[in-house]
């Protein structure tokens, strides 16, 4: 069987040692007869997967114990609604808008409140973050709220904003455990696994404590974090078999040394493309070099025809899901944890022959 290498934003590529044990338990799982997708979620066999997979991920990030860990669904879409609704207490939130996430959730929030944009990157396409060192923040905003990283745009934060004390709020789905976090520095981090920790359908939300209190008037039960914290992520059905996946992949981060080596070999990678693409006579990169991602890399020929040539070319040497978002066009390439350096180098080699015949 010859595997791609899928460059895809999410769903993404997933560790292959993953999928293969995965595989292995997928009909009797560690001898109970059955799989994870046919038991029970309030069975002890699942209870003991859901208390692995919270505290290997406390392990991996070290969330202090004042923070709760959440399994849910919905997707960041979600949360677009769920934070304004459990936080805006004030009817005021600050928002910084870096792309297209960070631009739905500033919307979404406007339905709850008076949210405000106190910087925004939108007047150069968002190809660049907004400077946060000197924010003029709300007197009265329950939070500031941040995309930590645009997948669309390939940016990211490497400084985050002082908050004057408020809690940071972040997305994190682009770059969740793909470096170390100081969980301590957030109020709520959240993100949709799906593009770097397991299967769409799983939502993972750290809160702080004092963030878990009553919501705006109004808000349905499944919306509230306190629902979902009382009841240990099992008010309803979770998503169980994406949370088993997740699991699996907690325990091959610690297997690959956590998240410094996981930084090292993601920082490499990135590195790898990023020097192509800054010689190329062809390809550019899109975002700003100073607040580039190392997880998302959009990039261009400059010629919507050269642009779709090469993905169709890339597709046929088992290159895959290169193209870039439906909004933006050109490629991107996201090199999220599971994709090996083997796949970074053959998209450089054949981004190399491309440009030697099309040049």
């Amino acid at each position: 069987m010859a595997r791609v290498y899928n460059f895809s934003a999410g769903p993404a590529v997933l560790p292959e040692e993953v999928l293969r044990e995965a595989a292995d338990e997928m009909l009797d799982y560690r001898g109970c007869g059955m799989s994870v997708m046919e038991m029970s979620h309030r069975s002890k066999p699942f209870a003991a997967i859901m208390d692995a997979a919270e505290q290997d991920i406390r392990d991996l990030m070290g969330i202090p114990d004042n923070y709760r860990v959440l399994f849910l669904q919905g997707g960041a879409s979600t949360q677009f609604a769920m934070i304004p609704m459990n936080l805006m207490k004030n009817k005021v939130a600050d928002y910084i808008v870096s792309g297209s996430w960070s631009k739905k959730a500033f919307k979404e929030a406007k339905i709850f409140g008076d949210a405000r944009c106190v910087a925004s990157s939108e007047d150069e396409n968002f190809s660049y973050v907004p400077d946060v060192r000197a924010l003029q923040l709300s007197d009265d905003a329950d939070y500031v709220y941040i995309c930590q990283n645009e997948t669309i745009y390939g940016t990211v934060y490497h400084e985050l904003p002082n908050t004057n004390g408020k809690p940071l709020v972040a997305d994190v789905s682009s770059c969740f455990l793909s470096e170390p976090m100081d969980v301590s520095k957030y109020g709520l981090i959240y993100g949709g696994v799906q593009k770097n920790v397991g299967p769409a359908g799983v939502t993972i939300v750290i809160i702080r404590d004092d963030l878990v209190s009553e919501p705006l008037p109004g808000t349905p039960t499944m919306l509230r974090y306190d629902t979902h914290v009382d009841a240990k992520s099992l008010y309803n059905t979770p998503p169980a078999y994406g949370i088993y996946m997740c699991g699996k992949v907690f325990q091959w981060l610690k297997a690959q040394g956590g998240l410094e080596a996981m930084k090292e070999r993601n920082v490499e990678k990135a590195q790898l493309l990023y020097d192509f693409l800054d010689q190329s006579a062809l390809f550019k990169g899109t975002a700003r070099k100073e607040d580039r991602s190392i997880m998302n890399v959009p990039f261009v020929t400059g010629s919507d025809e050269l642009d779709a040539k090469f993905v169709a070319e890339a597709k046929k040497v088992g290159i895959e899901s290169i193209k870039g978002h439906r909004s933006v066009g050109g490629m991107r390439a996201s090199i999220y944890n599971a994709m090996p350096r083997e796949g970074v180098e053959a998209l450089v080699k054949f981004m190399g022959e491309f440009e030697r015949e099309n040049a």
